[in-house]
């Protein structure tokens, strides 16, 4: 794109992501997302909340990737958690599997964490349903900076709130498609 060119606000190519972290610790689960939503090199937005609860507060869900295309896919998780009460982990395969099979499904393009008291999910439109080993797992445009600050800061610090914020501001601090402005949710 030239300087005399705007824009194509409908070229997903040109949204770019966020950052999401879900950081597991002693009994509490956190996951936070920053509030910034650009196109090209503009930035749209600086409060945007990409972290919501569903299932009745009960499941904290994150995303990166494109808006509506999220929203689609809260929606569906929403069903499915509604469909398998108590069992995310067999609501995040069946909307996987969803995702993956399904030809409107199929062209979102978001990626989701997900998580419970105590379970957490990465999931993926390929199909993918990951669960970290380490506590740790984060997405986005910003993603592997606040995810290698989570890892470096978690035998330091006891506190998986004091990390995940840490790394955000870490990403941000790297990240031009990354703001300070937070979305913090936690369970337990």
């Amino acid at each position: 794109m030239t300087h005399s060119q705007s824009p194509d606000y409908a070229d997903a190519s040109l949204w770019r992501g966020t950052t999401i972290i879900a950081v597991r610790k002693n009994g509490r689960l956190i996951v936070a997302g920053d509030g910034q939503v650009s196109i090209g090199p503009t930035v749209m937005k600086g409060n945007a909340k990409k972290v919501r609860r569903l299932a009745g507060g009960d499941v904290i869900a994150g995303f990166a990737g494109a808006t509506a295309d999220a929203f689609a896919l809260f929606e569906r998780l929403e069903a499915k958690l509604e469909q398998y009460p108590k069992q995310l982990a067999r609501a995040c395969v069946e909307l996987a599997k969803d995702w993956r099979t399904d030809r409107y499904l199929r062209r979102l393009e978001a990626m989701l964490i997900v998580g419970d008291k105590t379970e957490t999910y990465l999931l993926t439109g390929a199909g993918d349903v990951l669960e970290p080993e380490d506590g740790v797992v984060a997405v986005g445009s910003g993603g592997n900076y606040a995810l290698s600050a989570a890892r470096a800061l978690y035998d330091y610090e006891a506190d998986p709130e004091v990390i995940a914020r840490k790394a955000m501001a870490i990403a941000a601090q790297i990240c031009v498609y990354t703001n300070e402005n937070l979305t913090v949710e936690e369970i337990g």
